[in-house]
């Protein structure tokens, strides 16, 4: 009767707690002795009552007589089912006060609180680091521990979690889930899109603090920040000359190697990079789109530009270090040099004679040849 009437004539002198009958009031006692009376045989884990071992045992014994009628999935007890009804009712009985999300049980809700109260409960003894969850910390772990269980069976790369398994996986597939709504591009992952996104809004979120230049995204940034820093940690291990980021180290390493793989298609030269087949392919083109505001002659790439305008400025920045003469590029000092070294790199095939210049020696072989192009305009 005294679940009709509300009678609950047993109190908890510890706590104040009452309850209808004397057994749930010894029970409820167990929980200030911490008397634990129930003992699992086969782990030894004790239990403050009798249910809570029976459920417990069904770890050992694997029972699951607790089943989802709409899915099939089976559960050690009812609560662990009451919890999983939630996923088909839709139901979320834990709501946020902060924020109004809403959650199916109170260890969710308990989790998301953290985000509010800042509480990163679960430490890493190696480094510090404190985490919301102990999934996350698990995860972090394989950090010092180089743990990598999960594997792609195609190539055998190994990864820390099943998520980059699986974005893994997408290269060996071709899929790429993730489209561009402008442009239809698609991408294997949804912060590719996101990037890939800012072409088009011209979104530049990252912003340098000395210069105010903006960028994409953070790695950018970072690169840039070596302008400043002077920072270069990519190392030639041949010369030890040092780059900003590994693709100009790449690049560089050509040199020493003699790789050329971009190939111009219509003559065959080939070139250590993209930008210098770019200029060259202005040869056949016919392309000059850097032009000087003074005389508006026109150069295939900046560089000839620049030395070129020294003709209107006046500049010789390339000193002779023996007798101080000045030049307006490093060819000009170059062949100059010659004139203190006695170096004659340019040799006639015919009588062996040598000279400073390929002018010089053009000039020489009309002896050979009888050419005399140059015809006096009165006769």
């Amino acid at each position: 009767m005294r679940i009709h009437t509300g009678e609950k004539p047993y109190t908890c002198l510890q706590c104040g707690k009452s309850f209808t009958n004397t057994g749930n009031l010894t029970t409820h006692i167990r929980v200030h002795t911490g008397d634990k009376p129930h003992t699992c045989q086969q782990c030894g884990k004790t239990f403050t009552q009798k249910g809570s071992l029976q459920s417990h045992i069904r770890i050992h014994t694997g029972e699951k007589p607790h089943t989802c009628l709409q899915c099939g999935n089976c559960y050690t007890n009812t609560s662990h089912l009451k919890i999983h009804m939630r996923i088909h009712t839709g139901e979320k009985p834990y709501t946020c006060l902060q924020c109004g999300n809403c959650y199916t049980h109170t260890g969710s809700l308990k989790k998301h609180m953290r985000i509010h109260t800042g509480e990163k409960p679960y430490a890493c003894l190696q480094c510090g680091n404190t985490f919301t969850q102990t999934g996350s910390l698990q995860l972090h772990m394989r950090i010092h521990t180089g743990e990598k269980p999960y594997a792609c069976l195609q190539c055998g790369n190994t990864f820390t979690q099943t998520g980059h398994l699986k974005i893994h996986r997408r290269i060996h597939t071709g899929e790429k889930p993730y489209a561009c709504l402008q442009c239809g591009k698609s991408f294997t992952q949804t912060g590719s899109l996101q990037l890939h996104m800012r072409i088009h809004t011209g979104e530049k979120p990252h912003a340098c603090l000395q210069c105010g230049k903006s960028f994409t995204q953070t790695g950018s940034l970072q690169l840039h920040m070596r302008i400043h820093t002077g920072e270069k940690p990519h190392a030639c291990q041949q010369c030890g000359k040092t780059f900003t980021h590994s693709g100009s180290l790449t690049i560089h390493m050509r040199i020493h190697t003699g790789e050329k793989p971009h190939a111009c298609l219509q003559c065959g030269k080939t070139f250590t990079n993209t930008s210098d087949l770019k200029i060259h392919m202005r040869i056949h083109t016919g392309e000059k789109p850097h032009t000087c505001l003074q005389c508006g002659k026109t150069f295939t790439n900046t560089s000839d530009l620049k030395t070129h305008m020294r003709i209107h400025t006046g500049e010789k920045p390339h000193t002779c270090l023996q007798c101080g003469k000045t030049f307006t590029n490093t060819s000009d000092l170059k062949r100059h040099m010659r004139i203190h070294t006695g170096e004659k790199p340019h040799a006639c095939l015919q009588c062996g004679k040598t000279f400073t210049t390929t002018g010089s020696l053009q000039s020489h072989m009309r002896i050979h040849t009888g050419e005399k192009p140059h015809a006096c305009q009165q006769f």
